[in-house]
């Protein structure tokens, strides 16, 4: 069965860092693209960013551009977000999805995704 598994979120005042791990487990990542999406209370779900099967090419939300960094380790199959200088406004569930087809921000509709860890950001 194809699972993609997230963990790391958590809470962390403003300012603060937190590092999400997005695994997969029933297959190899080595040939999708991943993207990382969140949703907080009352609002749409949103891209935040994605990452190209190969690592070369990655893409960020302006709202987290500068604070955010996606990576990927294949050899574990599981990519990662890390997020710096966190903010109140960053507070939702984040959710990693894969594509073999690739990312788009804007998009929504894909078939695999994570059950989201939590991240909230406050004092």
């Amino acid at each position: 069965q194809l699972q993609l598994v997230e963990s790391g979120g958590g809470l962390v005042q403003p300012g603060g860092s937190l590092r999400l791990s997005c695994a997969a487990s029933g297959f190899s990542l080595d040939y999708y693209a991943i993207g990382w999406f969140r949703q907080a209370p009352g609002k749409e779900r949103e891209g935040v960013s994605w990452i190209s099967s190969s690592g070369g090419s990655a893409n960020y939300a302006d709202s987290v551009k500068g604070r955010f960094t996606i990576s990927r380790d294949n050899a574990k199959n599981t990519v990662y977000l890390q997020m710096n200088s966190l903010k109140p406004e960053d507070t939702a569930m984040y959710y990693c999805v894969a594509d073999p087809e690739g990312i788009e921000l804007v998009r929504l509709e894909y078939d695999y995704w994570g059950q989201g860890t939590q991240v909230t950001v406050s004092s």
